[in-house]
């Protein structure tokens, strides 16, 4: 199974209040109607440091890379991805497989 997990930083203009309400209530649905979504995690900083590389830590899991890009090439994807690039100031992806070490 892919896991993306994605390094999201937020817009200056943004507060970090506004950008947990964003990341953790308005962004999730759009999130969620992704095609083929297995799983969905979004974690919030917990304090204000504009000098930290992100703000939040998306993770989605898919069957595989081909279900990921499918699921992106929707109308939903498109607006996920819109929704996003209008709140941060920068995203990097990471494509991995995860491997649970302790449970």
């Amino acid at each position: 199974m892919l896991k993306v997990i994605s390094l999201l930083k937020r817009k200056e203009d943004i507060s970090l209040e506004d950008f947990r309400k964003w990341a953790l209530e308005e962004h999730p649905p759009k999130g969620k109607a992704l095609p083929g979504i297995r799983h969905y995690r979004m974690s919030v900083a917990l304090s204000d440091n504009p000098a930290a590389p992100a703000d939040a830590v998306s993770e989605m899991w898919f069957d595989d890379d081909a279900a990921r890009q499918a699921a992106f090439a929707t109308p939903q994807g498109k607006a996920a991805a819109e929704d996003a690039i209008a709140h941060c100031s920068a995203r990097m992806h990471l494509l991995t497989e995860e491997k649970i070490l302790i449970e």
